[in-house]
């Protein structure tokens, strides 16, 4: 993120004004940054553009089996007390960016448009906490909103897993593990543009290793703070595009939607096809013209890169999740 290079001719004329203002911005790249600065610069952007969207937010906690604390935010559409499904969404911001308020609008907008609950972990952030720690809060979190689905009124039948580049690398491994464990069934799994292996060599970060929005140095940034240990980059769970197909088999109906100007781009076009040659039943969809995180960033979100995938897959998670869709 804030990489601001406005010198590709890929780019939606919004998105290209969206650059040119970060450029106007004149803020220093995310990499030169400390944690704590980062996750201030990404709070202050999503407030100058927020909207309220009315929906029904609680927010509580759960204490896993060694008494840890999880927090969750609770999203339900206004009004609503009916028994819905459940999606667990897992924000991105390269595990050490993004909460509840920056992805406010996101998460809302898909409750609504789901007629679901977003179940929105806040799972401990990197540096502060390395690969696995943040793995297992949220494995503890799918365990038990499906052990008291009452405590949710939520049905335990229809779960969903849902997240966005580092956020979406979380959740496709969470789906990896229930299933390798014989935990919890998900009905159907969300990623958007997400992060799938850590070797960082793909031709897209050939092509954007400077940006727009998220580059190369950035994400070698993310790394190191989330697995500075570069032999557990190899694992699949930091890295499932190194799954064998046999691991992947069996993994719920996938959408995948990458952005053309991304860095991440083919690694997630790559799972995809690696989904699909283990048997999953899976879609992957570029958006041209956008940029990485495109779906979350406020200020990108009435352009129609945006409305169009983010209605593709309310659409789908939808018809996944509700039997009489």
């Amino acid at each position: 993120m804030t990489e601001a290079n406005s010198k590709l001719p890929n780019l939606t004329t919004k998105t290209e004004d969206f650059i040119s203002m970060l450029e106007n911005k004149d803020a220093k790249p995310l990499y030169k940054m400390t944690p704590e600065q980062a996750r201030q610069f990404l709070d202050n952007l999503q407030k100058e553009t927020h909207k309220d969207i009315p929906a029904d937010v609680k927010d509580t906690q759960i204490f896993t089996e060694n008494k840890n604390s999880i927090a969750l935010r609770i999203i339900r559409p206004a009004n609503n007390n009916e028994k819905l499904p459940a999606i667990i969404y897992l924000h991105g911001g390269g595990w050490v960016m993004g909460g509840k308020e920056s992805f406010d609008m996101l998460i809302k907008q898909l409750a609504i448009n789901t007629n679901s609950v977003v179940i929105f972990p806040e799972y401990s952030r990197s540096p502060e906490a390395k690969y696995p720690v943040a793995l297992k809060e949220i494995y503890s979190v799918l365990e038990y909103i499906y052990e008291n689905p009452d405590e949710f009124n939520i049905d335990n039948d229809s779960i969903a897993i849902a997240g966005d580049s580092a956020g979406a690398n979380m959740a496709t491994v969470t789906a990896l593990k229930a299933k390798n464990q014989n935990g919890p069934k998900l009905k159907f799994q969300c990623l958007f543009y997400p992060v799938t292996n850590a070797d960082m060599d793909t031709k897209s970060y050939d092509l954007f290793k400077d940006g727009p929005w998220l580059s190369k140095k950035a994400m070698e940034w993310f790394f190191e703070a989330y697995a500075p240990d570069k032999e557990s980059r190899n694992d699949i769970y930091v890295s499932p595009l190194k799954a064998d197909e046999e691991d992947l088999k069996g993994l719920p109906p996938t959408l995948i939607i990458t952005a053309e100007n991304d860095v991440l781009r083919d690694e997630g076009e790559a799972y995809a096809r690696k989904l699909d040659s283990a048997g999953v039943d899976v879609l992957n969809i570029r958006i041209n013209g956008t940029i990485h995180d495109f779906l979350m960033l406020n200020a990108l979100s009435d352009t129609q890169c945006a409305k169009g995938a983010l209605n593709l897959a309310c659409n789908m998670l939808k018809k996944a999740l509700h039997k009489d869709f």
